[in-house]
């Protein structure tokens, strides 16, 4: 599966269609026939500074895609970085790439922040992100964006040896949204684990596609996706782990599990193991349903009125995923970010 083809805006011939395997659930040409005008610039919001902002550190920001500061970022020591990526237009295109290097011994925290407050806009952002020998890197995402948006991002993610990475990516959807990642696992005591949340409302669309490729011996990855849908909402979770020949030892987990909360609501999984190596561990999970009637019962009986019963046991749901995050600051921000969209 490539689930990194390369796309630009500029040119409509470049926008996969569903005879691509990785994006035949996200159909990027049939919303998007013609490449969109570019976006104008646009001044960084004068209020706020962003979901995380409480929790200080550097900022890397990008209006429209264009960058206000930095757009690439060498970490050593311990750093939190907050990358604001906001959306600023109407019916236009734009696009962008970050790179940071969090070098050996180093500790990031990565908050990332798809910010939208236009409309009708395409945005394709790209993110590449090297995790040295014995460093540690911790990404977090808050994706927040309009109804009628397109939006396309892609993180490469290297873990040389001895490197720890964490990801969570939380997401409300959007008109057609993708958030790729792509990991080259080089293992040898390097561990990663990438987990997400979305939830649906409306028409609605999310595509969170995964491929992490092990190359080397005793690599451990980890993976939790949980989703919620409701409306005429679309979910979409394409998770691949490769271990190459040669990548023994290796230990892979995944799991992905849904709720359908509505009669034409829709999730499309598709968990993928490829092993080309003897003595490894490997495994996926996969189940979508609705939500336990005999607990929601239970409930009811006990006085609860039934939207709030359905509430309380959607976010006991998801809130697993949640409780994942290391880091007490982004963990407490991600769980009022979500009880707030649900």
């Amino acid at each position: 599966m490539n689930a990194l083809p390369v796309i630009d805006l500029k040119d409509a011939s470049s926008f996969p269609s569903k005879r691509v395997e990785a994006w035949k659930y996200s159909d990027l040409r049939r919303y998007l026939r013609e490449a969109p005008p570019p976006s104008p610039s646009a001044a960084v919001p004068l209020v706020g500074s962003g979901p995380f902002g409480a929790l200080g550190g550097e900022a890397m920001v990008f209006v429209n895609g264009r960058a206000v500061n930095e757009t690439q970022l060498m970490v050593c020591g311990d750093k939190t970085v907050r990358l604001r990526l906001i959306s600023k237009a109407e019916g236009t295109g734009h696009a962008m790439t970050a790179r940071l290097s969090a070098r050996a011994g180093a500790k990031l925290l990565l908050l990332e922040t798809h910010e939208g407050q236009g409309s009708a806009y395409v945005a394709h952002n790209r993110l590449e992100l090297d995790v040295a020998r014995g460093a540690e890197v911790t990404r977090i995402v808050l994706a927040d964006e309009p109804a009628d948006a397109i939006s396309i991002s892609q993180a490469v993610v290297r873990v040389e040896p001895g490197g720890v990475y964490r990801q969570t990516i939380l997401t409300t959807g959007a008109k057609l949204q993708r958030l790729e990642t792509q990991v080259a696992h080089r293992a040898q005591g390097a561990d990663v684990r990438l987990d997400g949340i979305y939830v649906l409302s409306g028409e609605r669309q999310s595509d969170l596609t995964t491929v992490v490729r092990h190359d080397g011996l005793n690599g451990v990855t980890s993976q939790l996706t949980k989703g919620v849908v409701r409306d005429t909402a679309r979910g979409v979770f394409q998770g691949k782990i490769v271990v190459e020949r040669g990548a023994d030892g290796t230990d892979a987990r995944m799991g992905h599990h849904a709720l359908i909360l509505g009669e034409r609501a829709e999730v499309d999984a598709k968990p993928e193991l490829e092993i080309y190596a003897d003595d490894v561990q490997c495994a996926h999970g996969n189940t979508v349903g609705n939500l336990d009637e005999a607990a929601l019962f239970y409930m009811q009986q006990r006085g609860l009125p039934v939207d709030e019963a359905r509430a309380l046991l959607t976010q006991a749901f998801l809130i697993e995923v949640v409780d994942r995050i290391a880091h007490e600051g982004a963990r407490e921000v991600a769980r009022e970010w979500l009880e707030q969209r649900l």
